[in-house]
Parts: structure tokens; sequence; C-alpha cells
């Protein structure tokens, strides 16, 4: 276990000390798809289509920057990051997929990784949970990380 952070020496779970870090540049990406029925999909993608619940995308979005947002509360060694943006764009990838991405950025000693992957979770969830009543089809098919920088490594998919 000695290359898990948020393993003590007594294998016990902590959160890790990043007061010796410096300040950097922290920015994050990460993506969600979601598969349904294709006739459901060119309603949603529709200007004016709104379910009972409300307007679909517009409530994904807003509902996954506050997922980001609140990141440190459901996830318990996570710190809490002052977010300094976080966007969520939702396209159509193929005729029965649409794609979330997720981009945050801070100015912190720890990255954003964890909020962005929030985000475009609980955005996905969101699409799902206003068009259930739709079809009991609708698949959330991947959550990943697909960039980031700042910290000791930057990655990009």
């Amino acid at each position: 276990m000695d290359n898990l952070t948020h393993i003590d020496s007594n294998g016990n779970p902590k959160m890790v000390d990043v007061s010796a870090k410096n300040i950097s540049r922290r920015i994050a990406k990460a993506s969600a798809l979601i598969r349904m029925k294709k006739d459901i999909l060119d309603k949603l993608i529709s200007e004016d289509f709104i379910t009972k619940k409300g307007p679909v995308i517009q409530t994904a979005v807003i509902s996954g920057t506050m997922g980001a947002k609140k990141t440190s509360e459901l996830i318990p060694f996570c710190h809490q990051i002052p977010l300094e943006s976080c966007s969520i764009e939702i396209s159509r990838v193929e005729y029965d997929m649409l794609k979330i991405i997720c981009s945050v950025s801070t100015s912190s000693k720890t990255g954003v990784e964890m909020e962005a992957l929030m985000g475009a979770n609980i955005a996905a969830l969101t699409v799902y949970d206003m068009t259930k009543s739709l079809s009991q089809n609708t698949e959330i098919l991947e959550l990943k990380l697909i960039h980031k920088t700042g910290g000791k490594s930057d990655f990009t998919l």
C-alpha cells in the first residue's frame, strides 16, 4: 500500500496533506456517454423539447455544475477546492448517443479531476432521470477523465 496516498503507514485512510505543495493552475476534463433510442434523442436535442420535469439539456448543465461544486461533500478524502470555472457541453456524437464533457479549472494545491468526473456524471444521471419515463433502455456507457494539466503530470486521451 506504499503507493496509495490516502492510506497511512498503519493502513488507515487519511486525507492527503497538501500544505507543502505550491499553488498552480489546474484544469481537468471528463466525459460521459449516454445511449438512448434515436427517436428520444431526436426530441431531446430539439430546442423546444421539455419533459414534465423541465428542459433536459439545460437542467443537466446546471446539475452537472452543481455536482462539480459539491464533490468534496460526497467523496470523503477529496479536498474542498474553489472552482474558478466549470462548463458542461452536451452534444450528439452518434445517431443514438450524447456526449457530456465537463471542464473545470482552479488555481490550487491539488487537482480537479474528481470535480470534472463528478460534473460529467451528475449531468449524465440528470439526463437519465429526466428521460427514464420515455424509455428503460437508456444507458450511461462510460465516465472517464480525458484531460488534466497542472500538478505532477499532464494527461490527455
